[in-house]
């Protein structure tokens, strides 16, 4: 890689700004395709610095049930890959600045067919990719080709990534490194922000990548002593879920939807921009 990507860019501008960022998570497609290409559209002006679009898959390991609850919706909706590239294609037609990162499994992506992946998403306008199931000794199946193609291949760290085991991990990271803040699935704990300080100084002192730390931080309260200690807070379930409050039992949108997710991402975001 050698031009700075979305992803870089926007990580300068907050440091500039002196603040940290709000990465706002949804899946893609859920609950239909045009609710989420509503939502995806108003997240930036609802406080969201960077978008993470998750890619629905059957079997989602390290997701807790909000987020299992939320890919399901979007595949009976039929959510697929071609679909996910055409929410971000829709996205870009109203706004090129802020990043989009595509988070998931390999499966769908390898199922796709990985060079073609790479120049639809690269075409599409998507920044960086984060694959929570391909290890660094797997990094010529997706990573070297990702970079290779000018997109962010954002690797997880975690609280059992040792100092022995965090060289493989940054090696070949780039745009953020991502801190999973606890062990399990995402959701299901709240986050321990004394623990995420410690951790945050930790990474830094082997990278000179932004931090963003996620998993289990739900309230703005703990989006502010996130973004205290790191370069940015990630909020995935809480916001799903509050989707998934405003929907009929069926799964369906209603008149609330699009207008009380993004209100709830506006108080999320407020933790780092007051």
């Amino acid at each position: 890689m050698t031009a700075p990507t979305r992803i870089d860019k926007r990580f300068a501008a907050l440091k500039q700004e002196g603040r940290s960022g709000f990465v706002a998570y949804v899946s893609a497609g859920d609950p239909d395709h045009d609710t989420s290409l509503e939502i995806i559209r108003g997240l930036p002006k609802a406080g969201a610095d960077v978008i993470e679009l998750g890619m629905p898959f059957t079997d989602p390991m390290a997701d807790g049930p909000a987020i299992q609850a939320s890919g399901l919706r979007a595949l009976r909706a039929g959510a697929n890959m071609n679909k996910t590239l055409d929410l971000v294609r829709g996205f870009r037609s109203g706004d090129d600045d802020t990043p989009i990162v595509l988070m998931g499994y390999y499966n769908p992506i390898y199922v796709y067919g990985v060079d073609r992946f790479l120049a639809d998403a690269k075409q599409a306008g998507v920044d960086g990719l984060i694959i929570v199931d391909l290890p660094p000794e797997e990094d010529s199946e997706l990573c070297l080709p990702a970079l290779e193609a000018g997109l962010n291949f954002i690797r997880l760290a975690t609280p059992t990534t040792d100092d022995k085991r965090l060289p493989a991990v940054l090696k070949n990271t780039s745009g953020f490194v991502y801190y999973v803040s606890m062990t399990g699935v995402t959701g299901t704990k709240d986050v321990n922000t004394d623990h995420v300080t410690g951790a945050v100084a930790r990474l830094r002192s082997h990278s000179d990548l932004p931090v963003a730390v996620g998993f289990g931080i739900k309230t703005p309260d703990q989006v502010r002593a996130v973004g205290a200690a790191a370069n940015a807070a990630v909020v995935g379930s809480a916001l799903v879920s509050k989707i998934a409050e405003t929907l009929t039992e069926d799964g369906r949108p209603t008149p609330k939807t699009v207008p009380e997710s993004l209100a709830f991402a506006a108080e999320l975001a407020a933790g780092v921009r007051t």
